[in-house]
């Protein structure tokens, strides 16, 4: 039977984007298939998304129904979700009346029928394997402009980088100016540091 690598399963609220504040099930797979680091990307990857286990689709879902009885939705994260979740498991998710989100890195091309697509691009547009996504957000530090988007979205958000848990004032403030000056972007602060909530 097919099993998943699943770094942890858990209940919380959206922090970011704009679906922020709505409860999810957070289904976070082990593994990724890039190395954010600070330099180059404007942020160290603050996630441990290495260790996991081995769950199939009926386990995965047994869980849900154990720790969010009453949840709808199911947000698939990682590391990088795309590297692991498949046609197979959404249906199952699907026929058991969750509607599904991702946060992915949008270098893997993704099943069909997900209801909410969240491209956050770590690495050159030219990798990028996703064509459209509901959102797309781009973390950004004091300097760091716009890149131009090759995924056609509903929304681009702008996210400012932290510095482990804690938000700098100069990379909030650097992008509040980058939306005033470019209005179809939004700011997107990954409020669930602020909220210390996981």
């Amino acid at each position: 039977m097919k099993s998943y690598r699943i770094n942890d399963i858990f209940y919380s609220l959206q922090g970011e984007g704009l679906r922020a504040g709505s409860p999810h099930i957070f289904l976070r797979f082990s593994g990724c298939n890039l190395t954010c680091r600070k330099e180059t990307e404007g942020f160290d990857c603050d996630t441990e998304f290495v260790s996991g286990r081995s769950l199939t689709a009926e386990e995965i879902i047994q869980h849900f129904k154990k720790i969010a009885p009453h949840a709808e939705w199911v947000l698939a994260t990682g590391g990088e979700p795309g590297l692991q979740l498949d046609q197979e498991l959404v249906d199952q998710l699907h026929n058991q009346g969750y509607k599904i989100a991702i946060e992915t890195n949008g270098t893997q091309e993704l099943p069909a029928r997900i209801d909410w697509i969240c491209v956050s691009p770590k690495s050159a547009e030219h990798t990028l394997r996703v064509n459209f996504a509901h959102e797309v957000k781009y973390v950004r530090r004091d300097g760091q402009g716009i890149p131009k988007p090759s995924i056609r979205a509903d929304n681009y958000l702008l996210s400012p980088a932290f510095e482990a848990d804690q938000l700098q004032n100069e990379n909030l403030s650097w992008c509040v100016k980058l939306c005033k000056e470019n209005p179809q972007w939004r700011l997107s602060v990954q409020n669930h540091k602020i909220w210390n909530v996981p």
